[in-house]
């Protein structure tokens, strides 16, 4: 498989933190040739364009941002297994689980402005799914107040993760996936991502108009690793439909494994949010017609501080939520 170098992928990552080829070259210390070069290199090896680049704002596409999010898997495995072609010693860009969030996108008037005394930065966590939803509300913040910086902790995916992280103070406002609101901190429901199943085209199930939980009864599931931060909420919401729990076949977090798992016929995948999304329009593929209800993924926000201790992330917090 043809690999992105560490440089092709540093200065993908500053791109996005710097919102223009020109800036991005100044950040690097390189000429705009050089990076415009690399990242046409990118977008030719991934086979898709990450950037929209007109009037010299560099926007993600939707591809884009998928990228951001399979870099964030990448993260989770041995970097030994990508080239490392970087030319000598060129200034560090951030990792994708730091990335300032200055991506230049469409104009937001309506956000509000608060004082503060000082330079205060906020770091807000979310899966890059999520972080898809507000990219835009947390740009036109930012640039709304000079005075306020947002990071961005794109490695917070549940409350397992979130609540320790907010407790510690590390980070200031978390969106993460759950089943229901978590004991320990207070969060509030801002949407849900359905969860589905999904079966290869030749599978027996495939043909039936209606599946029952019992109809999954004695077939492999397909699941993802078990240190994936998603998987314990496929695994509750599984158990609490009553689908019969048994050792998977498979357990990855390669997508095209996945993918080739389930149209060969070797059992059934369970999905929410994106992955689910393009599941769905995969071809041999299919959605099982469940006639039993799944339980929905929740998005939850939580912030690290009670309103009145700091208006600042308290706007932010208000400003996301609605």
């Amino acid at each position: 498989m043809i690999t992105p170098t560490l440089r092709q992928l540093d200065i993908f990552a500053q791109m996005i933190a710097s919102g223009s080829v020109a800036d991005c070259a100044r950040d690097l210390d390189l000429l705009p040739s050089d990076i415009e070069r690399e990242i046409d290199a990118l977008e030719t090896r991934l086979g898709h364009r990450l950037f929209d680049r007109t009037g010299g704002i560099a926007t993600l596409t939707e591809a884009g941002r998928k990228t951001v999010e399979a870099m964030q898997m990448l993260s989770e495995t041995a970097p030994e297994n990508w080239q490392d072609t970087r030319a000598p010693t060129p200034a560090p860009a951030p990792t994708p689980s730091a990335i300032i969030a200055k991506v230049q996108s469409r104009d937001r008037s309506d956000a509000p402005v608060v004082e503060t005394s000082a330079r205060q930065t906020i770091t807000v966590a979310a899966h890059p799914a999520i972080f898809s939803h507000f990219q835009d509300a947390l740009t036109a913040f930012e640039q709304t107040n000079a005075d306020v910086v947002i990071s961005l902790d794109l490695d917070t995916h549940n409350a397992a993760q979130a609540i320790p992280r907010l407790i510690a103070g590390r980070i200031d406002i978390a969106y993460f996936y759950a089943l229901g609101a978590p004991e320990g901190w207070p969060s509030r429901y801002a949407w849900s991502e359905q969860l589905s199943i999904y079966i290869g085209d030749a599978h027996p199930l495939a043909a039936l108009e209606s599946v029952m939980a019992e109809d999954l009864h004695g077939i492999a599931p397909i699941m993802l690793v078990p240190d994936n931060s998603l998987r314990p909420m496929i695994d509750e919401a599984l158990s609490l439909a009553h689908i019969e729990r048994i050792d998977p076949v498979l357990e990855t977090d390669n997508l095209f494994d996945i993918m080739l798992a389930v149209r060969e016929g070797r059992g059934y995948f369970a999905a929410f949010g994106p992955l689910a999304r393009d599941f769905a329009r995969m071809d041999g593929i299919r959605r099982l017609p469940l006639a039993f209800p799944l339980p929905a993924i929740d998005v939850r926000q939580a912030v690290r501080t009670a309103p009145q201790d700091d208006h600042i992330v308290s706007a932010l917090s208000e400003y996301l939520f609605r």
